[in-house]
């Protein structure tokens, strides 16, 4: 998912991004299982490889329903989309790129124009700052937060992304779910309630999942 500059990665993306099919990525589960969503094909939106947002869903699959979806760097929309797919209650999908949130909304008139998505054109770090706002409503069910940014920013703004995640981690309802899925080029020990978080190596991916159960999971 891609909101800045292709960054540093472009080799780990390589290894990452999705088998061209005419600009398109799929869904994977739920009532949308199958489903073909566009993308650009531009490598500035870096969408997550097909198995690897099916281990993402894997692991949180059964914690998603009734749940609002927050897509961060939304890019594609894909992961927001796949969430709403497996039930969660609605979606915000933030996106700095104009004409890929103009794909976003695309893609949700094409799988249905009534689904509870709201696509906000803004950089995500000034989207968290002013949703985190004591005076900002926001939505009182458990969260699923996504934050897939493009790889480069884990270097360059690592304390930026830390303090995002930590800043949502705050003021989310109980039993909310974040995933942030990186490259090694970030360390996951420095995620915020670092004992909390499950990490799981998908070379070059990693994800780092924080549930509300707190039963580990088989490596």
């Amino acid at each position: 998912m891609a909101e800045y500059s292709r960054g540093r990665n472009i080799e780990n993306w390589n290894r990452l991004a999705p088998e061209p099919k005419g600009s398109q990525i799929r869904i994977i589960g739920g009532t949308f299982r199958g489903r073909q969503i566009r993308w650009t094909g531009d490598l500035i939106t870096r969408p997550m490889k097909d198995n690897i947002r099916e281990a993402l869903f894997n692991l949180i699959g059964g914690w998603i329903e009734g749940r609002h979806a927050i897509d961060l760097f939304a890019g594609t929309g894909a992961i927001g989309l796949e969430a709403l797919s497996r039930g969660a209650h609605s979606a915000t999908l933030i996106e700095r790129h104009f004409p890929t949130a103009r794909i976003i909304r695309d893609n949700i008139q094409a799988l249905d124009p009534e689904l509870p998505a709201e696509i906000v054109k803004s950089d995500t770090f000034f989207w968290v700052r002013q949703f985190v706002r004591p005076e900002t409503k926001r939505p009182e069910m458990p969260w699923a937060v996504f934050c897939s940014p493009p790889w480069n920013l884990f270097h360059r703004r690592t304390e930026d992304i830390v303090t995002m995640i930590g800043q949502l981690m705050e003021v989310a309802p109980e039993d909310s779910i974040f995933v942030v899925e990186s490259d090694d080029s970030f360390d996951p020990a420095l995620l915020p309630g670092t004992e909390r978080w499950r990490v799981r190596t998908y070379p070059p991916a990693i994800l780092s999942v924080l549930r509300p159960d707190p039963v580990d999971e088989p490596e």
